[in-house]
């Protein structure tokens, strides 16, 4: 019964290499590193003997205190004034160029001025820099320079009175100074820029060096069997660091690409499969299928552009949400492998790849169960609390079974797995976009459909009430049906209330909606009665439109009489001399039906329609019916591009009889009550 036509449309593959080629395109281009180890763990390969120079990185916590350091340390920035000192000196010259006694001395003084404005005098200060460095910026160069070599006010001073003493100690160096006024001429030249301070202070805080020493080729990393301290595993990170930025040591950059395409040959292939070979449906329903291509690309694109700008963000992710937008569009025994498969790029992160996927595997399968039972309002942030709960195991389970002990227990990861466990009833309401964008239908949008209190439903209840009944009748017959062959129930049920909404406009055309007495064909030909009742199919599928009806469900608008034949009035044309092979007037404009609901609907229609028209209900009677039927359909090849097989066929038949001998069981009859 199974056809795989589908599977000639092209689009499908095209859809497939666009996934693969974004797939190509955002695979991280660093060479995966060898090997895998923690702290506190024993080394569990050969030893390790550096094959290049790499630096070693300084940890978090060093990084830190360095900072910290530097932010403690305030280097005062100055700038030098040149035309402080020749002012100053100019005025001492010429106050004292006509004392030609004591020009030596006079001499002396202006060279000992010269050479203190050379080196520097600091102005007085709120916070004079008591000790380390300064910054002088002196003839467009800036330099460092100790505070002991520069000169306050008062140390000039000193240097001043030191310098005559020495010079001529045959005067008295106070006297000279106080006669001289000298202390007005030593004038701070070294003028405080306050802005040019807060900027070096900030670049020196935020320019930290990120490594402390070198590990050159041919030393030791690492032997085997070895325990890995943090020092170890300080030296490991670092390796790693430097080879992933090399692509690796020795391998060849063409070497990796080709690995790469391979793992994404591979992933996408494994996605196609394991869609196919749990629900062909969704290939060959191609929006159901580019929707899932759609979710794995946005997945695998986020992760690798969150991997290159903090691996730690990883977290973050709320790849659960992804199980949740598959769930609401198709069964939960469906969702759980492709999301299997969906997750596995995670594996291709370093060192966390592993955690990362079963965390991410494991919130998953909670949110699948969780969601069915808390899908509205504020009970969905119960869905957060399990997977929450879930994740938070899993990585308290990878850390012990590092070394039996919680002593590398990260408070962020974990409030990092809060905030990813909170974001999944976020990132939910993104599934109303995805259903408008691919038009599917969500099981919400099902339930609201199945509602016979719906504006549509109560129309055709109105306008065509036997009509409405049969619907009714229908939809019990084909919703038991589906379960029992583990078809999508609610669809349908959806599928057979509306199946026949074409004859409301033109209810009494049909028989079940005509009042007793009344013949509505009464004057047409046999032909003429076959296109009234076919084009009900027709104005079905106008008027799900006309009221925006998912396509999912007028396709069963379509199917419901697939290509047959109004057989009543073609027997009578054949009856009055007309030509058996003139079946194309009687022939219904349908489709041929494609999935279990589709065929299920399409059957139910017609036994539930045929059994009103039974002499008798007995078994047996019901029995016949229902098999000559369903026989009639397999013989007019209307099931061959059904995916569906004789084996759920005969249990459909089943559940048919069965139901039908429950409706027209055999009643009592009441005893009429004799007069006294």
């Amino acid at each position: 019964m199974e056809q795989n036509t589908f599977l000639r449309d092209p689009k499908i593959y095209v859809a497939l290499l666009i996934t693969l080629a974004i797939t190509v395109v955002f695979f991280p281009e660093e060479g995966k590193f060898k090997y895998n180890y923690q702290v506190g763990r024993p080394w569990v390969y050969e030893t390790l003997l550096s094959p290049i120079d790499f630096p070693i990185l300084k940890t978090d916590q060093e990084l830190l205190a360095e900072k910290e350091e530097k932010a403690s340390e305030v280097i005062p920035y100055f700038e030098y004034d040149n035309a402080v000192a020749n002012v100053q000196i100019q005025r001492l010259s010429t106050l004292l160029g006509g004392d030609s006694v004591n020009s030596h001395i006079v001499s002396s003084i202006i060279e000992s001025l010269y050479k203190m404005y050379s080196i520097g005098i600091l102005p007085v200060m709120e916070e004079a820099p008591a000790g380390g460095t300064i910054v002088i910026q002196k003839d467009k160069r800036a330099q460092e320079v100790p505070v002991a070599e520069v000169y306050t006010a008062k140390k000039a001073e000193g240097y001043l009175k030191y310098d005559l003493s020495v010079s001529f100690p045959k005067y008295d160096a106070d006297s000279i100074f106080s006669a001289y006024r000298l202390s007005e001429y030593i004038v701070p030249n070294l003028i405080y820029d306050q802005g040019l301070t807060d900027l070096f202070h900030k670049e020196a805080v935020d320019y930290i060096s990120p490594t402390k020493g070198m590990v050159y080729a041919g030393q030791l990393i690492v032997s085997e069997g070895e325990i890995i301290t943090t020092e170890v595993g300080q030296l490991l990170d670092s390796f790693k660091r430097e080879y992933e930025i090399a692509y690796g040591y020795t391998e060849s950059n063409i070497g990796i690409g080709l690995g790469h395409f391979v793992l994404c040959i591979v992933i996408v292939a494994s996605l196609f499969g394991v869609v196919y070979f749990t629900n062909k449906d969704i290939i060959r329903r191609r929006k159901s299928f580019y929707f899932v291509l759609t979710l794995y690309s946005l997945l695998f694109v986020l992760t690798v552009l969150i991997h290159n700008f903090n691996v730690d963000y990883l977290y973050l992710i709320p790849y659960a949400v992804f199980s949740i937008y598959l769930t609401i569009f198709f069964k939960r025994r469906y969702v759980f492998p492709i999301y299997t498969v969906m997750l596995l790029p995670l594996l291709f992160q370093p060192g966390t790849g592993v955690q990362l996927y079963m965390m991410n595997l494991t919130g998953g399968i909670i949110a699948i169960v969780t969601f069915k039972y808390f899908n509205n309002g504020w009970v969905q942030f119960l869905n957060s609390l399990f997977v929450f709960i879930g994740m938070s195991l899993v990585y308290l389970g990878f850390l012990l079974s590092g070394d039996g002990t919680l002593s590398l227990f990260n408070m962020r990861e974990v409030l990092r797995i809060a905030v990813n466990s909170l974001l999944v009833v976020a990132a939910y309401p993104i599934a109303f976009l995805f259903e408008r964008i691919f038009s599917l239908v969500s099981h919400f949008r099902l339930m609201d459909l199945s509602d016979t209190n719906n504006r549509l439903l109560r129309e055709l209840a109105q306008k065509a009430p036997g009509t409405f009944q049969h619907s009714l009748q229908v939809s019990n017959l084909a919703s038991e049906a589906a379960r029992e062959i583990g078809a999508d129930m609610i669809l349908t049920r959806v599928g057979a209330l509306y199946h026949d909404i074409g004859k409301m406009n033109n209810p009494q055309c049909f028989v079940e909606n005509t009042p007793v007495g009344f013949d509505y064909h009464k004057g047409l030909s046999p032909i003429e009665s076959a296109q009234q009742i076919i084009r009900h199919v027709d104005d079905g599928v106008e008027i799900a439109r006309k009221h925006k009806l998912p396509e999912v469900v007028i396709d069963f608008i379509r199917t419901h009489h697939a290509k047959t034949v109004t057989f009543y009035f073609y027997a009578q044309y054949c009856n009055a001399g007309g030509d058996p092979e003139n079946r194309e007037p009687f022939m219904y404009h349908g489709e041929l039906p494609k999935t279990k609901e589709q065929v299920i609907v399409l059957m139910a229609d017609a036994v539930e329609a045929a059994s009103r028209s039974l002499k008798d209900y007995t078994p047996e009677s019901i029995s016949n019916l229902v098999d000559s039927i369903i026989s009639k359909r397999l013989s007019d090849s209307q099931l061959v591009e059904a995916d569906i097989s004789i084996k759920e066929i005969e249990v459909v038949k089943r559940m048919f009889k069965e139901r039908l001998e429950q409706v027209y069981h055999e009643r009592i009859a009441y005893p009429t009550l004799k007069k006294s």
